[in-house]
């Protein structure tokens, strides 16, 4: 329906755009699903009409989709024990598979060094004795994904992949629990399915279904998708969508993309107004996450050159 705009849908929305029949009492009518611009009596008149309105309904779903995607997500959670933002690096925090607590790794090495010998190991949160073998520490995890539990199915997915942890490697297993983790919302999910799909290192590789998975976990959050969204279009030469993407997770406290964002103010591809605010919620996106205990950590992995 190429001569039907929104606001044309809007004066007519007790009429059906095939026959034109009215629904003065309302309720008669049933709105297109995919674009909601417009109502049909019924099917009937549904499909006699879709030729002419396939056009509009095709580019009002993309802005929908598009309304979801360039949406800015909420921020990570706290860690539970310092009530900081939790750091977006994955490898800072460290999932607790015995009471399915999420730690930043400040506060599980800051317990560490001041706890006396007994206490030590134990977890953080709920004074759990750490597990004592892969074993153990696989059960309690199987346990926690029985519970339905996302990040716990997120991990063992990782352990079958990878091989790890003393389970073989079953790349079909690791598969239906990285689904599981992402039907559950886990950004993290998402995001390692994108890389199976565009890999093709644990299943056949699909583009669609990588570009899929990324785009579910930059909108969840995910950092890492929300940076290769943007340089996916920015290979594409989208460049204003690039951009988009880089100042979303440049404001969640992204290096690389604000890294990206303060080149493309340079190159004129970000205004003045949209760099200054950017930066502004970048750096309190960094001090949101930023603890002396994170700062040690983080300087004695530095040290361990890992």
């Amino acid at each position: 329906m190429s001569t039907i705009t929104t606001k044309n849908a809007d004066d007519s929305k007790n009429q059906c755009a095939a026959c034109g029949d009215s629904d003065d009492s309302g309720g008669s009518l049933k709105a297109c699903t995919g674009c909601n611009l417009v109502k049909y009596c019924n099917r009937t008149c549904q499909v006699a009409h879709r030729p002419a309105h396939k056009k509009a309904c095709k580019e009002r779903v993309a802005e929908l989709f598009d309304e979801k995607l360039f949406k800015q997500p909420p921020p990570d959670e706290d860690c539970p024990i310092c009530y900081l933002r939790l750091p977006i690096e994955v490898d800072q925090n460290r999932y607790q598979s015995c009471c399915g607590q999420t730690l930043c790794y400040g506060c599980v090495c800051a317990h560490e060094v001041a706890a006396a010998d007994t206490e030590r190991y134990k977890c953080v949160f709920c004074r759990s004795e750490a597990t004592s073998s892969d074993e153990v520490h696989i059960e309690k995890m199987k346990k926690r994904v029985e519970s339905n539990d996302a990040m716990a199915m997120l991990h063992l997915g990782s352990y079958y992949q990878l091989g790890m942890m003393g389970l073989r490697q079953d790349h079909a297993k690791a598969l239906e629990l990285y689904h599981k983790s992402a039907k559950l919302g886990n950004k993290n999910a998402h995001f390692a399915l994108n890389l199976c799909y565009q890999t093709g290192s644990s299943v056949e590789k699909d583009t669609r279904k990588a570009t899929y998975h990324l785009q579910l976990g930059a909108m969840a959050g995910n950092v890492c998708a929300r940076y290769s969204l943007g340089c996916n279009e920015g290979n594409a030469g989208n460049m204003d969508r690039a951009y988009k993407h880089w100042m979303i997770s440049a404001n969640d406290g992204c290096d690389s993309s604000m890294k990206a964002v303060q080149e493309g103010y340079k190159d004129g591809f970000v205004t003045e107004d949209d760099y200054a605010k950017t930066m502004c919620a970048y750096g309190s996106s960094i001090d949101e996450m930023k603890s002396d205990d994170r700062d040690r950590y983080a300087a004695f992995r530095a040290s361990k050159g890992s």
